[in-house]
């Protein structure tokens, strides 16, 4: 859930410029949350997060960059766990929801109104020991992803997790989204990072559930090379 950001600067409007701007993704997203068609949204965050940060080897706490964030339950689970967390999101609807929803919570995350591959222009900083796209990158398309890929490989500190999750085949979802554990390798590995597991991931979502069969959601822990 990623596009132009609102504190982007917006001198000098090309038409590349707007074209970027109004990507089919940015326009998507817009109407899904406006129709509150929300099928993803999710009440608890997925086992495989919980995994890392209460599992019987946790995480320490440090930063989280949170890609893709949506209404924010995944920031709002790291932040209650004492994470200093970052998220960034496209869609203003929800990180109005998300803003909301951390207050609710007593939490106070760092919420940004952007394009999440165009990280090194929303200032989002770095040293992020632990980073989430929990359905952010398997919806870009592929001029966006190397761009992606390279600014959260700037963004991770040296040792870091990525969790990464989409559905596995393109043309059977959203705007032929998908991401197979092929391309996770072509496009992270040769970046710096290692693949640590890649599986199917149990869906809790009823909507999704229903037809899991069919997308196959796969969940990718990926760890930053500490010499790369």
């Amino acid at each position: 859930m990623q596009n132009t950001a609102k504190n982007q600067p917006t001198g000098g409007h090309s038409r590349r410029g707007r074209t970027e701007r109004l990507r089919w993704y940015q326009m998507i997203y817009w109407l899904i949350y406006r129709l509150g068609l929300v099928v993803w949204k999710r009440a608890t965050p997925p086992a495989e997060l919980i995994a890392l940060v209460e599992g019987p080897t946790p995480l320490p706490a440090g930063r989280a960059l949170d890609l893709g964030c949506g209404t924010g339950t995944d920031t709002i689970y790291l932040a209650s766990h004492g994470w200093d967390v970052t998220a960034v999101d496209m869609t203003s609807k929800a990180l109005a929801i998300a803003r909301r929803n951390a207050t609710a919570a007593g939490v106070a995350p760092r919420l940004i109104h952007g394009d999440v591959t165009r990280l090194a222009d929303l200032d989002v900083g770095g040293d992020y020991t632990l980073l989430l796209d929990l359905g952010c990158f398997h919806t870009l398309p592929s001029d966006r992803r190397p761009p992606y890929v390279t600014g959260v490989t700037h963004a991770a500190a040296p040792g870091a997790t990525l969790l990464l999750s989409g559905f596995r085949r393109r043309g059977l979802a959203l705007a032929h989204a998908g991401i197979t554990v092929e391309e996770v390798r072509q496009r992270f590995c040769g970046a710096g990072w290692e693949l640590v597991s890649a599986k199917r991931s149990a869906v809790n979502q009823s909507a999704i559930r229903r037809a899991g069969d069919l997308i196959e959601i796969w969940s990718y822990q990926l760890r930053r090379t500490p010499n790369s």
